[in-house]
């Protein structure tokens, strides 16, 4: 039977199907940290139960962590007990914990994979919509809810229907200063964030393949933001040039033992898909966003469309426009922004800040411009000191951070104020996701970057 490679690795997975119900899927790593977990572990602790495979889960904290004076206790009330909740949990529990100050802390989603805990073939939950990232690898990986995560560290199983199989292909070459953030914003804008609803994704084609695992960890962890359940791109020499030697990958005769596994992960020549859509590369542009979803996005030098023409409900598009402060019509190029972030699971990786540094080298950062720049991890901040970045940063008059989820959402210090405009590099744009009135324009690093030193939204190519 022809297999896709979605159903390789379901299907190795399942440990029983119930008649007409969901599957009990057995799960190879769980990611848990400081905000869907305690409630988590409360149920544990209720039902006096233990945690089935504490070495196969691990705990980070990121939500709630600041982004500077990391070393100082964390005033925020709430994020400080959630932060030693988890602490207290993972001890209580034989975890794996990598807090505030350890050298492995970081974004759950930066992490996983830098540490080799992310592999193909595997099953990957967390608590976090954007789990979807690890499906990079060939894995599947997707968020689950608080019950879910309870359900997980008691059983190492989880209960899910399979969802329906989509493959979305892109041949051609791209643009010039096209990035992978570009890609998925452009998909999403043609699908929506509704239309892979019900479906796990897989990419495929020419340009998916030329990507770096980075590229494709930013693709898959969009996925979420068009309704799938998650997304994949099948394991090559890329990937497994990335995992080798790291720390929780297979050493000696483990790794020739899973490399032969690995290498049948592939979608079989005529495996059958639910849905196929095809785009070619060359119809992708730097992309940004104009609304309050990240469906609402357009080529850069493209002007607002109106509702008609981009298949919205008029009532519901106008309130959006009205929250940005936009009109139909209306081109982005040249507008004035106020803060720039790059960052998050999206773009938090070191590809991402030498793009960054590669457009504001020779520059200074605008007057008008509040830049917050916040690596994923504490991988990712130590190489930008080694590779030279941080100089160039400095010298352009940014500011870098520590490691954290920051202004990806407004559950830390790091919020946009009411009404200001943020080119924000991470993964949602919507009402308030980055602080209570904020207007988040959703863009790729070398986007982020040419708005950082112009003040203004810019087409990027002209500044490379």
């Amino acid at each position: 039977m022809k297999k896709t490679l979605f159903d390789k690795v379901w299907d190795s997975h399942v440990v029983k199907s119930i008649d007409n119900g969901p599957d009990v899927l057995f799960i190879d790593r769980h990611m848990v940290h400081e905000v869907t977990s305690p409630v988590a572990f409360l149920g544990l602790k209720n039902r006096k139960l233990k945690v089935l495979y504490p070495e196969r889960t691990f705990a980070t904290a990121d939500h709630n962590t600041p982004t500077i004076n990391q070393h100082l206790p964390v005033r925020d009330s709430l994020s400080r007990n959630q932060l030693k909740a988890l602490e207290k949990n993972a001890r209580d529990h034989q975890i794996s914990y990598w807090g505030l100050g350890h050298q492995k802390n970081g974004i759950v989603h930066v992490i996983g994979p830098e540490y080799g805990i992310t592999q193909p073939g595997a099953t990957i939950v967390c608590g976090d919509s954007h789990t979807s990232t690890h499906g990079a690898f060939g894995a599947i990986a997707f968020g689950i809810g608080t019950s879910e995560v309870e359900m997980v560290l008691s059983t190492q199983c989880i209960m899910q229907p399979k969802p329906k199989k989509m493959l979305i292909t892109i041949n051609g070459t791209l643009n010039y200063g096209v990035t992978p953030k570009d890609i998925a914003l452009f998909i999403i804008s043609k699908l929506s964030t509704s239309g892979a609803t019900g479906y796990f994704v897989e990419y495929a084609g020419k340009v998916f393949r030329d990507l770096t695992m980075e590229g494709r960890m930013t693709v898959c962890n969009l996925s979420i933001e068009m309704g799938a359940r998650g997304g994949m791109i099948a394991p090559d020499k890329k990937t497994y040039e990335y995992i080798k030697d790291r720390e929780f990958t297979p050493k000696g005769s483990s790794w020739n033992k899973a490399m032969d596994y690995w290498e049948t992960l592939y979608t079989d020549k005529d495996a059958k898909f639910d849905k196929e859509i095809i785009f070619d590369g060359s119809e992708i542009d730097p992309m940004i966003t104009f609304g309050t979803n990240p469906g609402m996005g357009i080529s850069i030098t493209k002007v607002i469309p109106n509702a008609k023409d981009f298949e919205a409900s008029s009532a519901t598009y106008a309130k959006s426009l009205a929250y940005m402060g936009f009109s139909e019509g209306e081109s982005m190029i040249g507008k004035q922004i106020d803060y720039v972030f790059i960052g998050s699971c999206t773009n938090g990786r070191i590809e991402d800040f030498r793009a960054f540094a590669n457009i504001i080298k020779g520059h200074k950062r605008a007057n008008n411009v509040t830049a917050w720049l916040v690596p994923g991890s504490h991988k990712v901040l130590n190489a930008i000191k080694e590779e030279g970045l941080l100089e160039i940063f400095e010298n352009a008059e940014f500011k870098l951070r520590e490691p954290g989820c920051s202004a990806c959402l407004a559950m830390n210090d790091d919020k946009i104020p009411p009404g200001k405009y943020a080119v924000s590099t991470s993964n949602r744009n919507f009402e308030g996701r980055q602080g209570p009135g904020a207007r988040t324009l959703l863009a790729s690093p070398l986007v982020a970057a040419a708005a950082a030193i112009t003040g203004m939204i810019t087409d990027p190519r002209t500044l490379i």
